[in-house]
């Protein structure tokens, strides 16, 4: 885990930082300053991740690995420094450690397509949980119809946390994956690793930890976290959409055979056979996402110029004041999730009686303020909560205490606004 010493200090965080962000600085809806609180489904970007990606257009636009002349070289050079880069981010112990992904979701896709279609059989269990993402639930459901393997589900707990207790009721012999979320996208809840961890490896199953939240907001050392593989998208961490990582140890890596055929990911290629390439580069079939990849790096320098540890410091300043203005409005409204004062995001996801969640963001939107409305891709748990969608605001580094409250103000307008309609 990164040292918070060596980081810049809390205080570039907020009003100093946002000046970063060029798309911050603007009105929507006519003179409405934008106040964008949507950050759990992506963040906005520095202009050093922008500057970065349009240099290579602009400069060495050229495909990696393939040719010997200069602007080959240099594209490549970038490219694999991006590769170190995330390898530092996450503190693994090599950069061959880290495969490219489109994003999160490809990488879950990959391990269940490689590792699960090879090592698991019917009758196998895998366990998640009913609050994760879409994305770590369906490609399981996917390789179940095709293998007959049996998923199995850890419920909440009675802070609205995973159960543990309940995961260690699920785990059996038979258990070959416990793939989990890190931190809930809607409820905001920590995994205990070191406890899924300890239930894992009494049935010898491996570990896949879905990063997505925690990546961008909390330090993250791989080398400690005692799990077989991690997936992240650099969307939600200042970076460009369209690439994301899986982090594996180099036995679980290994233990993946390829899954798309093509170029790069080949080391010979004959008529009647093809040999393959060691990981990474067996899992990175084609073109690159080049200049996606170069966005990524600079991404992690810039987080790492910050340091997560000061991240995660001020999202927790930004956290209490948003979970103590929603304390504050009495008119019905339910936050999910564990209370401030346990272990969780900064997020906060609620419900609000008689007003529909995507009414209530319309308005909200009308008044500049940026939120998510929906299901937020995690239909089970909406289910197991009651109810069939929800509202997130999820404040990020660049947001502000004004800004904040400044949500909390036009949601009790907004609120008394139904109300007179007699909502």
């Amino acid at each position: 885990m990164r040292s918070a010493s060596s980081a810049a200090p809390v205080t570039r965080l907020g009003n100093e930082i946002r000046q970063e962000f060029p798309i911050l600085h603007q009105t929507v809806n006519g003179d409405k300053q934008l106040v964008y609180l949507d950050n759990a489904a992506t963040s906005q970007k520095p202009s050093s991740v922008i500057e970065a990606m349009t240099d290579y257009y602009r400069q060495y636009n050229s495909n990696v690995h393939r040719g010997v002349h200069a602007l080959s070289a240099r594209a490549t050079t970038e490219y694999e420094e991006a590769r170190c880069k995330v390898a530092k981010f996450v503190n693994a112990a090599s950069p061959e450690n880290i495969v490219f992904t489109r994003n999160a979701t490809e990488a879950i896709n990959l391990v269940a397509n490689t590792w699960g279609q090879s090592a698991l059989q019917a009758g196998d269990e895998v366990i998640l949980s009913v609050a994760e993402h879409h994305s770590n639930i369906v490609p399981w459901q996917l390789l179940a119809e095709k293998k007959g393997i049996v998923l199995k589900f850890v419920r909440l707990d009675e802070n609205q946390e995973l159960d543990m207790n309940h995961l260690e009721e699920l785990a059996t012999e038979r258990t070959k994956l416990i793939s989990l979320v890190h931190i809930s996208n809607a409820l905001g809840c920590y995994l205990p690793v070191d406890t899924v961890v300890r239930i894992a490896r009494k049935s010898d199953a491996r570990v896949l930890l879905d990063a997505c939240q925690s990546i961008a907001n909390v330090p993250i050392d791989v080398q400690t976290l005692g799990v077989d593989w991690i997936v992240g998208s650099a969307h939600k961490m200042c970076g460009p959409t369209g690439i994301g990582f899986l982090w594996g140890t180099s036995d679980a890596l290994e233990s993946m055979p390829p899954w798309m055929g093509g170029g790069e990911m080949i080391d010979v290629v004959t008529l009647e056979k093809t040999t393959f390439a060691k990981p990474p580069s067996r899992f990175e079939a084609g073109t690159p996402a080049i200049a996606e990849a170069i966005g990524l790096g600079r991404a992690c320098d810039f987080m790492m110029d910050i340091g997560m540890d000061n991240v995660d410091a001020y999202e927790r300043v930004l956290g209490a004041r948003l979970h103590a203005a929603l304390a504050d409005i009495d008119e019905g409204l339910v936050v999910y999730g564990p209370s401030f004062d346990r272990p969780r995001g900064a997020l906060a996801t609620f419900n609000v009686a008689g007003i529909h969640p995507t009414d209530l963001s319309t308005i909200l939107d009308q008044s500049g303020i940026a939120v998510r409305s929906g299901h937020l891709c995690t239909q089970p748990l909406h289910v197991e909560l009651g109810v069939s969608s929800s509202i997130r605001c999820s404040p990020y580094l660049y947001n502000t205490v004004e800004e904040i409250d400044a949500f909390a103000a036009a949601l009790k307008e907004t609120i008394a606004f139904f109300r007179e309609m007699g909502m």
